[in-house]
């Protein structure tokens, strides 16, 4: 079954780590889903890679102009700047929660999970990530496991840009499965 009919929102801004929003956008692509880049600026964003930036995409709406309703799930790309960037803008936090609220889908990779953090949705979630911010996510009430994926009614998480494939698979599996009575704010 294909993702045809499906709009899906990549949330990201300037640092994004650049296979981390490039290789999902194509996938969500090539299975038949609408993506949306949703961003904290308007114009291009910039990714970010071990060589330095790297390269840009064009916002298609900034998050302080959209609503969770208008799709049906949500991706977050890492990276070291993007995350920590959208994790104190209340617009993005808004947005995010909102899918919890609504038991929609979301996929966060690396460091994407600090959104998720500052968002208060990970409480009592089992979770992957980065290891630099397993810490973190303990310390949110997160019970981390080193995994490639990990999938938590709908919520799917993958530690580096090595996990996706698997990471991939699993969003566009959790993506076509569409709303989870256990993807709720805190479990």
């Amino acid at each position: 079954m294909s993702l045809q009919g499906r709009e899906v929102a990549i949330l990201a801004t300037n640092g994004f780590e650049e296979s981390e929003l490039f290789t999902p956008l194509e996938e969500l692509k090539e299975n038949g889903a609408t993506v949306t880049i949703i961003s904290d600026q308007r114009g291009e964003i910039k990714s970010f890679t071990k060589d330095g930036w790297g390269k840009s995409i064009e916002v298609d709406q900034t998050v302080d102009n959209v609503n969770h309703d208008n799709f049906n799930a949500l991706m977050l790309p890492g990276g070291v700047i993007n995350p920590d960037t959208l994790r104190t803008n209340e617009d993005a936090l808004d947005f995010v929660r909102g899918f919890f609220e609504a038991g929609k889908p979301v996929a966060a990779i690396c460091h994407a999970p600090q959104i998720l953090i500052n968002a208060e949705v990970v409480e009592n979630r089992k979770m992957t990530s980065y290891k630099s911010i397993r810490k973190d996510l303990e310390n949110a009430g997160v019970n981390w496991v080193d995994e490639e994926v990990v999938v938590d009614q709908g919520l799917v998480t993958s530690r580096n840009p090595d996990d996706l494939p698997a990471f991939c698979r699993k969003l566009i599996e959790e993506t076509r499965e569409g709303v989870h009575d256990g993807q709720v704010v805190n479990a």
